[in-house]
């Protein structure tokens, strides 16, 4: 599995953090091993130009995702397709916001939003009620089993 993490943002975002979070999901979520994950973390200009180009929305938002391939998690009577995921892109001036009003470190915020960008990436999305509780429920399931694992190798 090919995870690579540029931080473009100059906020010293811990990249090897983000690797770990993103290949400890996607083999969880059964994604072929040849599957390519790109991740970046951009300033809040940049993201901003991101937000209203892509999703014409003003001003810089926390996680953009920019799918490729339509890859979608392996099933029990379905084994997982290689290609490339796509780019997820995150904004930690943002996160360090976000982060504050929610009383964690940045860190924890960006794995947050990493993760939601990556449920993106899979076709996951919270357009509806439903689809809310399904992506929100998964990707809390996710980290938690993400930090329970690094405190057992800890």
């Amino acid at each position: 599995m090919t995870v690579e993490v540029n931080d473009e943002s100059g906020d010293g975002v811990d990249a090897p953090r983000l690797a770990d979070l993103s290949r400890f999901m996607l083999e969880r979520l059964r994604i072929h091993p040849l599957a390519e994950l790109s991740v970046l973390a951009v300033d809040t200009a940049t993201m901003s130009t991101l937000h209203e180009k892509w999703m014409d929305e003003s001003g810089p938002t926390d996680v953009l995702s920019f799918p490729m391939d339509e890859l979608r998690p392996g099933t029990d009577d379905r084994d997982p397709e290689p290609g490339l995921l796509g780019d997820v892109v995150l904004c930690p001036p943002v996160a360090r916001e976000q982060a504050a009003k929610a009383g964690h470190s940045t860190d924890d915020e960006l794995d947050l939003l990493c993760t939601h960008g990556i449920l993106h990436l899979l076709g996951y999305d919270h357009a509806d009620a439903d689809e809310e509780k399904r992506m929100f429920g998964l990707q809390g399931e996710l980290l938690g089993a993400w930090r329970q694992s690094r405190e057992g190798s800890a």
